[in-house]
């Protein structure tokens, strides 16, 4: 199934409902705070689909387009959060459901991947979410599409890109980490949106690779658990001080913020779904939010 055409038309039909005026003026947001839509807005629309990015574009106050990423067997960049396709979210062609770890997306080429869909099956941790068929989209035609969009609307987006990797699934669920940056930061490069994009992992390695090959290029460290309160050992794993530190946001501590001040970080929690929480990580001091529901801002 090939929504790509569908895209367009979507991008299309936004504007003119929501009273887009093409500008050759472009505006990149000098709000200091970043507002996150964490896979698009996934509590709102289909994680990392073109849908969802579009979705969170009219939401001024969103500042960043946050996603993830994977690579197929053809060497293609697609927008997934999952290695493998995700029972919770996905359909075959013929409507029938998938079992958990059925398809591996680096073992598919890209024309298998099309066939499925990602967005009509309810979500059972998402019910505000809207369903409409749409499918895994490659990083390529994801940002033509948000670009399209700014143009029309005379306002650029930031990106903030997962590289989603696991130590001891090179060449089985993804390729080394080398490959994986070099496949990334060639579609940024060709983009045009190298100084709007921040490169983010859990795994220390591709940052590392970032750092060495590509350093003009930003980065940040995500990371999870208790643990995560405690930055300055974090950073001392990772052997670099990223431009951004991004914690899970329950363990972020008043000293947790001021040691990234303190050393040139900035921090931004991940993934906070209340505004009572957002209110008081504010409080504290971050930077910016990474959210589900950016409809909170």
């Amino acid at each position: 199934m090939n929504f790509k055409n569908t895209y367009v038309s979507l991008i299309s039909v936004i504007c003119i409902l929501t009273g887009c005026i093409a500008s050759s003026h472009m505006i990149v947001s000098t709000n200091n705070f970043d507002f996150q839509a964490h896979r698009g807005g996934r509590g709102l629309m289909p994680e990392n689909t073109i849908p969802a990015m579009l979705a969170a574009m009219d939401n001024e106050k969103v500042i960043t387009l946050e996603m993830d990423l994977a690579i197929t067997k053809d060497k293609q960049v697609v927008v997934s959060h999952d290695p493998t396709l995700n029972p919770i979210i996905t359909t075959k062609a013929d409507g029938t459901y998938i079992k958990a770890n059925e398809f591996t997306i680096y073992q598919m080429d890209y024309d298998q991947l099309q066939k499925f869909d990602v967005g009509l099956k309810l979500h059972p941790g998402f019910t505000q979410q809207k369903k409409l068929a749409v499918n895994i989209p490659t990083l390529n035609d994801l940002v033509d599409s948000v670009e399209s969009k700014s143009s029309m609307i005379g306002r650029k987006m930031m990106y903030n890109i997962e590289i989603k990797s696991v130590e001891g699934k090179d060449i089985i669920e993804h390729p080394a980490p080398d490959e994986f940056v070099d496949l990334v930061v060639n579609i940024i490069k060709q983009k045009n949106i190298l100084t709007r994009t921040t490169i983010q992992s859990f795994d220390i390695r591709p940052l590392q690779v970032l750092h060495k090959k590509y350093p003009s290029i930003q980065t940040a460290y995500l990371v999870f658990g208790k643990d995560c309160g405690d930055a300055q050992k974090q950073i001392l794993l990772l052997g670099f001080t990223p431009l951004i530190y991004s914690p899970e946001y329950k363990y972020v501590t008043k000293e947790t913020v001021d040691y990234c001040h303190a050393n040139n970080m900035k921090i931004i929690p991940w993934t906070v779904n209340t505004k009572t929480e957002m209110d008081a990580l504010i409080a504290l001091g971050v930077d910016g939010l990474i959210t589900d529901y950016p409809n909170l801002f």
